[in-house]
């Protein structure tokens, strides 16, 4: 099997909603997606041959990926009042609702399965909250 291996990196704000812990609290972290895209061969011809694909392309889809959550409070969808939503947007601040508690497990699913859409042949994806912690996602 042949891989390649990219990360990036993003900082952003979060709470668990319904958590009992320190983590229901509104904190963040500087996030790192690991991906690795694996193939049973390479391709035969072209300008792209020997190669699973153009490491640049996966870089750059991993990329773009982490700079949307980059800088921003990122929650899960109806865990915050209406109120409070306007209030942090006329503030000014970057909101980012997400159909799914926002822990690393459920970002490396949701990575995985947008880069998977995306047509790259992902094998798994990690998420780390900190340099220590990760989840990961494989199918």
């Amino acid at each position: 099997m042949y891989q390649l291996k990219t990360t990036a990196s993003f900082d952003s704000a979060h709470f668990l909603a319904g958590y009992h812990g320190k983590c229901a609290n509104l904190h963040g972290h500087h996030w790192t997606i690991e991906v690795m895209v694996a193939s049973k061969s390479l391709k035969k011809e072209g300008t792209q041959r020997d190669m699973i694909l153009d490491f640049g392309d996966v870089k750059q889809a991993v990329r773009q990926l982490a700079d949307c959550y980059d800088h921003a409070l990122i929650y899960e969808d109806g865990s915050l009042q209406r109120a409070t939503v306007e209030a942090l947007l006329a503030e000014g601040f970057r909101l980012i609702a997400v159909p799914f508690r926002p822990t690393a497990e459920q970002f490396a699913r949701c990575f995985y399965e947008k880069l998977q859409g995306d047509g790259f042949p992902v094998q798994r994806v990690m998420v780390y909250e900190t340099p220590d912690n990760c989840a990961g996602y494989e199918v």
